[in-house]
């Protein structure tokens, strides 16, 4: 990945995705923004306490930042589901300037010009898609119960469904996320893990002491992708924990929960 504006509104791209002229992307950090306390500073949820003007203006910024439109966001509706929303035009202002109109979102798709999908993060998995063919493009947010529900898988069958996309035309990039040696879980959640039993478990399930189990979100997804005709190549996973990392990205549980949340954006350009 790459580091971009470092020192004004910083944001992370992927180098893959930065090779497909016809999108723009980015994912943010906890850093660039005017929200003050346990928000500190660039914090993109409305719903966690924060101030909705600093908010607003943290939204500026990155968008400035990152050379996208303000008025083109459409943001998720998360709840660790895997209900997959196509937008258009008419939803941009979403969740940002307009009211929800819909729940439970944990996915966004569209092969429209101009309408940036928003999703929010702070030790999930993002998940990106482009269809370099079909010009079509998805964003998802993979949390655990995300990542077992097979969102991934979901998003590829409704752009398949919605615009045709062929999974082998697909650009995936995955994380950043928290990682496997920070990511630890109880057994009842690892065996909703090991009920993937058409992937290799062993590669995203490390058994510890104690019944408690180490789980690797990011492949776990990736082998998702894979199952679901991405080619493997075509995939890239990011090396960033947000744990690991979170004096620059929010993560849940180094701030136990007293946190701002990041996101991230993509749009097809015009």
């Amino acid at each position: 990945m790459s580091l971009n504006n470092p020192d004004t509104v910083p944001y992370l791209t992927y180098n893959s995705l930065s090779e497909i002229s016809f999108i723009k992307h980015a994912f943010s950090t906890r850093l660039g923004g005017v929200s003050k306390g346990i928000f500190s500073t660039m914090n993109l949820a409305f719903n966690r306490g924060d101030k909705k003007e600093d908010v607003v203006e943290n939204y500026h910024r990155l968008c400035e930042s990152v050379g996208i439109d303000f008025d083109t966001l459409v943001a998720s509706a998360q709840d660790h589901n895997t209900f997959v929303r196509c937008v258009t035009g008419e939803n941009c202002g979403t969740g940002i300037t307009k009211p929800r109109d819909i729940e439970s979102v944990d996915a966004l798709i569209t092969n429209e010009k101009n309408v940036t999908l928003v999703t929010y993060y702070a030790d999930c998995t993002p998940l990106f898609f482009v269809d370099t063919n079909k010009r079509a493009i998805g964003l998802a947010h993979a949390g655990w119960r995300g990542t077992v529900g097979r969102i991934g898988e979901k998003v590829i069958k409704e752009m398949t469904a919605k615009f045709n996309t062929n999974p082998k035309d697909l650009i995936c990039a995955v994380g950043p996320a928290i990682s496997k040696c920070c990511y630890e879980v109880d057994k009842i959640c690892a065996d909703e893990f090991y009920k993937l039993s058409d992937l290799d478990t062993s590669k995203f399930i490390i058994p510890k002491m104690n019944n408690k189990f180490m789980i690797d979100l990011l492949e776990t997804n990736r082998q998702i992708l894979i199952k679901s005709g991405v080619l493997p190549n075509n995939i890239t996973v990011s090396d960033l924990c947000t744990k690991c990392n979170s004096d620059f990205l929010w993560s849940h549980r180094a701030t136990n929960g007293n946190r701002g949340t990041m996101c991230a954006m993509m749009c097809i350009k015009e």
